[in-house]
């Protein structure tokens, strides 16, 4: 294992969650209607539905400019990325950047090849439903989440090693 450049393995990472999220996509593509409603849980539906905006279904009703413009952020966040995962990294920052990395890159292989983003996770509680999201979209947030966490926790070590001077 430690013959295995590290970088190629946050580039594995990365692909895993790209195939993963296009494999759950294209299953719920052609084996569900448009609209479809399955449910699992009193909280949460596997559903298909279709998004042409961004999280929360931002700029969703904008006439259609608005695919391309995610599309050109995603691509050049995704070019961002694989330079950063080019680059020394801690693991759990390998980690986070990869996981985005396979996100935006699902998210927007759906918008360049079907215009839109396919959404199927369905969380509500009494009648309030979160907006529908994916597999891509839990990595983006996750991998986010991590880089957060990364940054508080080099914050207090800052913090602790100036108040120790």
């Amino acid at each position: 294992m430690n013959h295995f450049p590290r970088q190629a393995l946050w580039h594995l990472l990365a692909t895993a969650v790209f195939a993963g999220d296009q494999a759950a996509k294209s299953y719920i593509d052609m084996t569900t209607p448009l609209g479809w409603s399955h449910e699992v849980t009193s909280f949460f539906n596997l559903v298909h539905v279709l998004n042409p905006g961004a999280a929360f279904s931002f700029l969703a009703g904008a006439g259609g400019w608005q695919r391309w413009f995610f599309l050109a952020i995603a691509l050049a966040i995704s070019a961002w990325l694989v330079w950063m995962l080019a680059r020394p990294l801690r693991r759990m920052e390998g980690l986070a950047y990869s996981l985005i990395l396979g996100g935006a890159l699902g998210n927007a292989f759906d918008r360049a090849v079907r215009g839109q983003v396919i959404d199927y996770l369905d969380f509500h509680l009494r009648g309030w439903h979160w907006p529908a999201f994916n597999l891509a979209d839990m990595a983006i947030v996750g991998g986010a989440i991590a880089l957060v966490v990364l940054s508080l926790l080099s914050v207090d070590k800052r913090t602790a090693a100036k108040e120790s001077r």
